[in-house]
């Protein structure tokens, strides 16, 4: 692997490339993110689910480890006693970005998509007349004062989509609250890629309601199971009774559970795009 280096916002990056396509490391991506090793490892742990090895990561180990360690030992990129590493995709880099949500990880991502990830082919303009040398290097600074100009506009609205986002979830309507969270739960399992989601974005919302409320819904809703069934009311309807009807009958859940989706939507970035 030849020693190459790109620049990512001003900042010299080494690319490494594996299995045919370029990909990044752990502390590449916390440096260009301008975030923490620690804060990239602890969003993949909490959202393992969400990442699919060879789609958004590698997972080097053995042999293949090794492998990589000869191919980038003058990069300084990994440590000899290093047992595992994770080699992030461009589609791996855009879910840590979603999931830090910081601006500055966004335009970040924007210039490393285009530097890093998806480069551009270079002329060599030395052969040219001077004539057509001064005409490209005039085209090159109008070019990138449009383009500055354009990514200034959509950090804009970026940023006007983001307010709009977070008026809306905090306008969440108490007195409709299922319908309510449903449809954030629904925005959020589409914004990470599809309604297959949903099952698992539902589960980590009880699993905070629980961790903020010090309650186990699943223990409340046996309870409330075995309550129906004193009172005679039949299987098939106790069978259907789930988390949100233990929530509904506890103001202090409806209130703790608003609260626990808001926070997941803001977290995830739903904007008004995110609607199906």
């Amino acid at each position: 692997m030849k020693n190459e280096t790109v620049k990512i916002n001003n900042q010299d990056v080494a690319v490494i490339e594996w299995n045919g396509e370029r990909v990044i490391t752990t502390a590449q991506l916390a440096d260009v993110y301008e975030a923490s090793k620690e804060q990239i490892k602890q969003n993949f742990n909490n959202n393992e689910k969400y990442f699919q090895e060879k789609k958004h990561f590698y997972l080097l180990k053995g042999e293949e480890l090794k492998d990589f360690k000869n191919l980038v030992e003058n990069f300084d990129l990994v440590d000899k006693r290093t047992p595992q590493l994770y080699l992030w995709t461009r589609r791996g880099a855009s879910r840590h970005c979603k999931m830090l949500g910081t601006d500055k990880a966004w335009e970040q991502f924007d210039y490393m998509e285009d530097a890093y990830f998806n480069p551009q082919p270079s002329v060599n303009t030395d052969q040219l007349s001077p004539e057509l040398q001064m005409f490209g290097k005039l085209y090159e600074v109008v070019a990138r004062q449009e383009l500055k100009q354009k990514e200034q506009e959509q950090k804009m609205e970026q940023l006007d989509n983001k307010i709009d986002s977070i008026k809306e979830v905090v306008a969440l309507n108490p007195n409709d609250w299922r319908k309510d969270t449903a449809k954030l739960i629904y925005k959020i399992a589409l914004h990470i890629g599809g309604t297959e989601h949903i099952k698992n974005i539902r589960e980590e919302s009880y699993k905070l309601l629980e961790q903020r409320m010090g309650v186990s819904l699943n223990t409340r809703l046996t309870n409330k199971r075995r309550r129906m069934a004193d009172e005679g009311i039949c299987k098939s309807k106790r069978d259907k009774l789930n988390q949100v009807d233990v929530i509904a009958d506890d103001k202090k859940l409806i209130e703790g559970y608003l609260a626990v989706v808001k926070d997941m939507a803001i977290k995830y970035g739903i904007t008004d795009s995110d609607v199906a």
